[in-house]
């Protein structure tokens, strides 16, 4: 069992990957991708490989297997050794007060942001995914399910395009093959693509129409605010009959962002543009005198909602940031110590 490239290209493995290799790895390891993330266990495929494996972590947040990840494997033991540099990665602060990351996908090339045409539909959240999406380095793509219990669909694919210049945006009917057809196009041989959104809005439908098989229960839709039942509880990658992979995630209605700076900045860009002109470099834009922000406010340019959900995020972001900086602070300093307390014992005992 060796590592070749040609053969884990059509499991998403490109020249990312193989430059990550070290010489001796072709020969002596065995390359993997985690199909599935369970409480005690991985499941890993590859061309000679679909097996459950240990888990593999690390003392870093970043640094614990997820969806999408390819590791590399003892080809006696199928044990893990090593967990690739990454292309992409998805993630978002934990739900609740606790400061640690949760990692969503790995290596993931498009990211289709599922919505539907009711009451779900919420600019806002979609931003946050837009931020997530760019920040990552992958194409976003908004998919718009349940048209049919709109009478007029088009007014949201139009507000969705708004978000930002050539944003992708498919309104398609999640149980007709034919009409999900269209999203195929980023869904090719190797290209892997992971699936957002809130619970009820069709991605258990739609991965079950993509993938031609009834592998996830659906549910659906409360009448009185149009919010969905959890159906999906974990992440999963599915093979499609295209040649691509799909992640599914479970339904995420909070969505705290943490390090996407750089995210906020292209979402907003038209804002972050005029933001650079402001009389002073710190400028909060609110009263101060000579804020370019402003003045496009009042001038009719900018929409003032726009730029409060701006704020908002950036905020947001800061603040989860750097919370999480002083974690990972407070673990090495704690990590330091525990070394230092386990060499000052051994040299005890070396007396």
């Amino acid at each position: 069992m060796t590592i070749n490239p040609s053969r884990l290209a059509e499991f998403g493995w490109n020249a990312h990957f193989t430059s990550r290799l070290e010489t001796d790895d072709f020969n002596n390891l065995a390359a993997a991708r985690v199909t599935a993330v369970h409480r005690g266990h991985l499941q890993v495929a590859g061309p000679d490989i679909a097996s459950n494996i240990p888990p593999f972590f690390s003392d870093d947040d970043e640094g614990a297997a997820t969806v999408g990840d390819w590791l590399l494997l003892d080809p006696e033991t199928l044990r893990p050794k090593r967990l690739l540099e990454r292309k992409s990665l998805f993630k978002r602060r934990a739900a609740g007060t606790g400061r640690r990351l949760q990692l969503i996908a790995a290596n993931i090339d498009t990211l289709f942001v599922v919505t539907s045409c009711n009451l779900d539909f919420n600019i806002a959240r979609l931003e946050r995914y837009l931020a997530l999406a760019r920040e990552a380095g992958v194409t976003p793509v908004i998919v718009l399910t349940k048209s049919d219990l709109s009478e007029t669909p088009e007014d949201f694919a139009r507000e969705a395009s708004g978000l930002m210049p050539g944003l992708f945006v498919e309104t398609v009917d999640a149980r007709d093959p034919s009409s999900v057809e269209r999203l195929t196009a980023w869904c090719g041989r190797g290209e892997t693509v992971a699936l957002v959104g809130s619970s009820g809005v069709g991605k258990s439908t739609l991965i079950n129409t993509l993938t031609g098989k009834e592998q996830i229960p659906t549910g659906g839709i409360r009448e009185d605010d149009a919010k969905g039942r959890h159906t999906t509880t974990g992440r999963m990658l599915h093979r499609l009959h295209s040649g691509g992979w799909l992640v599914d995630t479970p339904g995420m209605r909070e969505i705290q962002l943490t390090d996407v700076h750089s995210g906020i900045d292209d979402v907003f860009s038209d804002i972050v543009e005029i933001a650079e002109t402001c009389r002073f470099r710190d400028c909060r834009h609110e009263n101060e005198p000579g804020c370019a922000v402003n003045a496009a406010i009042e001038a009719g340019t900018v929409d003032p909602d726009r730029v409060r959900r701006w704020k908002k995020l950036a905020a947001e972001e800061a603040f989860n940031s750097a919370s999480l900086a002083e974690r990972r602070a407070s673990d090495k300093a704690f990590g330091k110590m525990i070394k230092r307390v386990m060499a000052e014992k051994k040299a005890r005992k070396g007396e």
